[in-house]
């Protein structure tokens, strides 16, 4: 699975942050305008940057914006360590996005952590694996996260909704220090907001076999990169650096939208952080 972000995306998302204009980046990679533009656009352009320069510009970290840009890719994790765990990727034929289904091996019960566009993958999952679907975890409230929220719950009626949105009912809203017992299973949350108002990130915790945690980001954190500041830049930033890169190094962090990775990668190869 390629990035969701190109080098181009964390460039022009850095310069967002930084509050650069195009003129200061273009003059600290070495290019004209017209190519930085390009390079935002399209990740790629006629001259090599300096990407050195450009990153003390931008407040990236130089040497990973240039594993970046070189083709950097995380490692395919290993899914079979958490044997009731499902990556569930549709789109709506222009933006993919992913969410997860995980379940205790002993009781089945279920819970699904974002809805993506459709409902069909998930109702086929918990016949198949004839689970009972109790849970349903919400990162936050943005359409491509909760587009299939009405069919979930029509399908699952019982299943109870767990959200950070202060617009939620109030017994849907999560609350500090709460934590849901999945038969053994423990999912904790965490508050990351920045991208979102309501964003939340839930970690799930106590596999069998001493399987690492996993925590399910939404659109915090990608694979090399991270989600815009449309709230704010600083604490979207500060968020992901306090409570998801803080975590255990080998926790499989899963965005919603590109490929898994690990807190050790991100630490070692994200250029915002």
């Amino acid at each position: 699975m390629n990035l969701e972000d190109h080098v181009g995306d964390i460039i022009r998302k850095a310069r967002m942050m930084s509050n650069a204009s195009s003129g200061e980046a273009a003059l600290a990679a070495g290019l004209a305008e017209p190519d930085l533009r390009k390079l935002e656009e399209s990740g790629t352009c006629a001259a090599r940057p300096n990407f050195k320069a450009l990153a003390a510009v931008l407040g990236l970290d130089p040497g990973k914006l240039e594993r970046l840009a070189a083709g950097w890719l995380p490692a395919v994790p290993d899914l079979g360590r958490w044997r009731e765990f499902r990556v569930i990727t549709t789109d709506d034929g222009d933006m993919a996005v992913n969410a997860f289904l995980a379940w205790d091996e002993a009781t089945r019960e279920a819970a699904l952590f974002d809805t993506g566009w459709h409902v069909k993958e998930v109702v086929r999952l918990v016949q198949t694996h004839e689970l009972q679907l109790q849970h349903l975890f919400i990162t936050h409230s943005h359409e491509d996260h909760i587009a299939a929220l009405d069919g979930i719950c029509r399908d699952f009626p019982k299943i109870r909704v767990h959200s950070s949105s202060r617009h939620a009912p109030v017994h849907q809203r999560n609350r500090p220090n709460d934590f849901i017992h999945l038969g053994s299973l423990r999912i904790t949350h965490r508050d990351t907001p920045g991208h979102a108002e309501d964003g939340a990130t839930y970690i799930i915790g106590n596999w069998p076999d001493d399987a690492p945690h996993v925590a399910i980001v939404g659109d915090a954190i990608f694979a090399g990169s991270m989600g815009r500041g449309n709230i704010s830049w600083e604490l979207a930033r500060q968020k992901v650096a306090e409570n998801i890169l803080t975590l255990p190094l080998e926790t499989l962090i899963c965005p919603g939208h590109g490929p898994l990775t690990t807190v050790a990668e991100e630490r070692a190869n994200n250029p915002f952080f």
